[in-house]
């Protein structure tokens, strides 16, 4: 098992919605999958980076998948070990979610949240959360992640907020940079008012 690549970037492609990292090892290349935000975070071009991996083997290949963490890479394999999850759909919900957000749906068992993902609707939310809560909730406090998402508004207001914000014509890509746009103010962080955060987001959307 190869756990873990260090070298240089080599080339990127991309094809639809998956993005090929080509790592230089040794004079060697491995061609690894990642998420497009992932690929944000990247030195660049021949600059050397290093990806944690998980190698999927099947009768007619094998691929790489690279994550920025180690808790990225064990979070993908909790979500391929449930029933109907394969790897391009975990893919998914790392780069729609991201490790933190994706990890406190599930825990909370906000299936609207996870359905964000294309490819993962209602039943198939319902069954992320109900074989992953328990586990993820006792490996997140053993892995030492923070227990609720870096920015935007408490899960408690958060559906309120976003059938709002929806109802008056935004997207769900638009609503979400909203939110994390203006959940990074000291003051709106710390308040659960609804309106507050329609106001805010409205303005920021309206720029």
């Amino acid at each position: 098992m190869i756990g873990y690549l260090k070298g240089a970037i080599a080339g990127l492609h991309k094809n639809a919605n998956r993005v090929i990292l080509l790592l230089e090892v040794n004079q060697v290349g491995y061609e690894v999958q990642i998420t497009p935000r992932l690929l944000q975070q990247l030195p660049e071009m021949g600059a050397t980076t290093h990806v944690f991996t998980h190698l999927q083997t099947r009768e007619d290949q094998m691929v790489l998948f690279g994550f920025g963490s180690a808790a990225e890479r064990d979070l993908f394999r909790q979500l391929v070990a449930v029933s109907g999850i394969g790897p391009q759909l975990a893919m998914a919900l790392l780069d729609t979610l991201g490790l933190t957000d994706l990890v406190q749906a599930i825990v909370s068992g906000n299936t609207r949240l996870l359905a964000r993902t294309p490819g993962v609707g209602p039943k198939t939310a319902e069954r992320i959360a109900l074989e992953l809560r328990t586990k993820l909730a006792e490996w997140r406090q053993q892995s030492g992640l923070t227990t609720t998402p870096s920015a935007g508004p408490s899960l408690s207001v958060l559906e309120d907020v976003e059938m709002t914000l929806m109802a008056l014509g935004y997207t769900n890509s638009e609503i979400t940079q909203a939110l994390q746009a203006v959940g990074q103010s000291a003051v709106l962080s710390k308040t659960g008012d609804v309106e507050s955060w329609i106001r805010e987001a409205i303005a920021w959307l309206s720029r």
